[in-house]
C-alpha cells in the first residue's frame, strides 16, 4: 500500500469516528436511546494504534433544575428596610445626613444602596422626618416570626420595615445582634409564615450547587445560583488588616449585591445552608465572589440570643499562627504539612488546664480535621464554655489528643446573661444650661438617685458629673445605654467603664467600674 493509500485510509478512519461521536451527540441531545444511567464516557475498542468509541456509563450528575429550591424558599426571605431620623445618620461621624453604607471599607464588601455611587449626599436639615438608611435582605426561620438578617444591615436603625414576599409589611423588633459574626435576630408580629428549613452547612462540598436568594438593589425575591467555590475562607488579608468577624465563610460564586447582604443561601434542597454577608468588590457591585456565614455557627449565635440575650463565646486559650511551609522545614516537622501551631498558651485558660504546649500543632477538634485558623475559629464558635472537646494535636512529631473544657473570656465556666444598663444603680440627668455656664463646660451627664450597683460599687457618688466614658463623650442617657452595650457585646475579657468627670465643688476624679458578673 502506497503512502497516499495509507493516508486515505487514515482519514477515513478518523471520519467514521467522527461521525459516531456525532451521531450519538445528537441522539443525546435528542434524548434517543438514551441509556437508564446519570453519565456517559467513551471506551476504545477495536484494532491496535487506535479505535471506535463507544459510549460506557460511570456516574456524573447530569444537568440540575433548580426551580424546587427556588419555589421553596423565595416566600422565606424579605426586604428589610432601616430608617433613621438625620441626628441618628450623624451618630456615624459622617456628617448630616450621611448614610454609613457611604464608608468606602463597607462598599468594598457589601455594597452601597446608592449603587456604587459614593458621592456626598446633601447635607440634611434637621426638621426632616426619618429617611432610609440602607437596603437588605433576611430570612424568616419561625413562622411566628423570627428573622435572621446580618448585624450590618440593621446597625444603627432607628426602624426596621420588614416586607414579605406577598407585600405585607411590619416594623420589626431586634431581639440582639452580634458585631461579632455580622449576625443579628428580629421579631415581627406574625404568624403562620412561610420558613426556610436550616440545613447543615458542614455537609457542604466545594464544587455542589447552591441559590442566593434576595433583593438586591431591591429588586425582591431574586434568585441567582452558583457553586460552592471554598469553605471556612478568610477574607481578612483583602481587608487590608481589618477584623472580619468570624473569618469562616463559605465562598460562592452565585451572584450577590447590595441589598443581597442577610438573604439566603440554600442548597438543591432548598434548605438554608447560610446568610449571604460580604462581597468582593472594588466597586461595591458583585465581581465574581461572595461569602456566607455558615449555618453551622448561625445556628448557635441566634439560640444564644434568644436564650440568654447575648453570645456564649468559648475560648481555648491559645495564640497561634498556620503552619507554613518554612516553619515546617525550620522545626522539623515531618507528621504534618498544615495546622495551627500553638506560640503561646494563656495562664488560667481551657488550653493549659488540659496540658497544651507552646509549639504544639492543632490539627482536629472531635473529630474535624483543622488545617488553617478560619477552621478551628468556626469550630470553636460551634461551643458554649463549659462544652468539652476533643483536641487533636501533633507533639515531637507524635499525634496526640487530649480532652478540654473551653472557657470563657474571663477564664471561668459560667454563663453570660445579658443585662441592661440598669445595673449600674443609677438614673442619669442632663445638665441644665445654667449648670453648663456654672461649671464651664459644653455637655455633662449628672448621677441621680445613686443606689446598690455598679457605680456604686466602685465609689461613685450622687451629683458626679460624667464628662466622657472609655474616651467617648456623653451627652445623654442613650449614649450611656450604648457604650454599656458595646462593652457588653466585645470581646475583651476585660468588661470596664473608665469615667471622667467632676463633682459640683469642680474636683475632676476618675473611676474604673467593673462590668463583670
Amino acid at each position: 500500500m502506497n503512502l497516499y493509500s495509507k493516508i486515505a485510509l487514515l482519514a477515513c478512519g478518523v471520519a467514521i469516528a467522527s461521525s459516531a461521536v456525532t451521531v450519538f451527540a445528537v441522539d443525546v441531545l435528542n434524548g434517543n436511546d438514551m441509556p437508564s444511567s446519570s453519565s456517559y464516557t467513551f471506551t476504545e475498542s477495536g484494532y491496535d494504534g487506535g479505535g471506535i468509541y463507544k459510549v460506557s456509563q460511570n456516574g456524573v450528575t447530569p444537568p440540575t433544575d433548580f426551580t424546587h429550591a427556588a419555589e421553596s424558599t423565595i416566600n422565606g426571605v424579605v426586604s428589610i428596610k432601616s430608617y433613621a431620623t438625620p441626628r441618628g445618620y450623624n451618630a456615624y461621624g459622617n456628617g448630616g445626613g450621611a448614610s454609613p453604607f457611604n464608608d468606602p471599607f463597607l462598599e468594598f464588601f457589601f455594597g452601597s444602596p446608592n449603587g456604587g455611587n459614593r458621592r456626598q449626599q446633601p447635607q440634611q436639615k434637621q426638621d426632616k422626618p426619618e429617611q432610609q438608611l440602607g437596603l437588605g435582605s433576611g430570612v424568616i426561620i419561625s413562622p411566628d416570626g423570627y428573622i435572621v438578617t446580618n448585624n450590618h444591615v440593621i446597625d444603627g436603625a432607628e426602624r426596621l420595615e420588614i416586607t414579605l414576599n406577598d407585600n405585607r409589611t411590619f416594623n420589626a423588633k431586634v431581639i440582639g445582634s452580634d458585631a461579632s459574626t455580622d449576625i443579628a435576630l428580629l421579631k415581627i408580629e406574625a404568624e403562620g409564615l412561610p420558613v426556610i428549613p436550616i440545613g447543615d452547612s458542614d455537609a457542604l462540598k466545594v464544587g455542589e450547587w447552591v441559590l442566593a436568594v434576595g433583593n438586591p438593589f431591591g429588586f425582591t425575591s431574586t434568585v441567582t445560583t452558583g457553586i460552592v467555590s471554598a469553605k471556612a475562607r478568610s477574607i481578612g488579608s483583602a481587608t487590608q488588616g481589618r477584623p472580619m468577624g468570624i473569618e469562616s465563610y463559605i465562598q460562592t460564586d452565585a451572584a450577590v449585591n447590595p441589598g443581597n447582604s442577610g438573604g439566603a443561601l440554600v442548597n438543591i434542597n432548598g434548605e438554608l445552608v447560610g446568610i449571604n454577608t460580604a462581597i468582593y468588590s472594588q466597586t461595591g457591585n458583585y465581581a465574581g465572589y461572595s461569602f456566607a456565614v455558615p449555618t453551622s455557627i448561625v445556628k448557635k449565635i441566634i439560640t444564644d440570643i434568644k436564650q440568654y440575650g447575648t453570645v456564649q463565646r468559648a475560648v481555648l486559650g491559645v495564640a497561634y499562627r498556620e503552619l507554613t511551609p518554612q516553619l515546617v522545614k525550620d522545626m522539623e516537622i515531618t507528621a504534618v504539612n498544615d495546622g495551627i501551631l500553638i506560640d503561646e498558651v494563656v495562664e488560667r485558660s481551657a488550653a493549659m488546664e488540659a496540658g497544651l504546649q507552646k509549639n504544639d500543632i492543632i490539627i482536629g477538634i472531635n473529630g474535624v480535621g483543622i488545617h488553617n485558623s478560619a477552621q478551628l475559629q468556626e469550630q470553636l464558635n460551634k461551643y458554649r464554655p463549659g462544652d468539652k472537646i476533643v483536641v487533636k494535636y501533633i507533639r515531637d512529631n507524635k499525634e496526640k489528643s487530649t480532652n478540654v473544657t473551653l472557657r470563657n473570656n474571663q477564664g471561668n465556666v459560667n454563663i453570660t446573661v445579658a443585662n441592661d444598663y440598669t445595673a449600674l444603680g443609677c438614673a442619669f440627668k442632663k445638665l441644665s444650661a445654667e449648670q453648663l455656664r456654672q461649671y464651664q463646660l459644653t455637655s455633662g451627664l449628672q448621677v441621680v438617685g445613686l443606689k446598690d450597683g455598679k457605680f456604686k460599687s466602685a465609689g461613685i457618688k450622687d451629683g458626679f458629673i460624667i464628662l466622657d466614658i472609655n474616651n467617648m463623650r456623653v451627652k445623654s442617657q442613650d449614649d450611656v445605654e450604648k457604650i454599656y452595650d458595646a462593652i457588653m457585646k466585645s470581646n475583651e475579657a476585660d468588661k470596664v467603664m473608665f469615667i471622667t468627670g467632676i463633682y459640683p465643688t469642680g474636683r475632676k476624679v476618675y473611676y474604673a467600674v467593673d462590668l463583670a458578673d
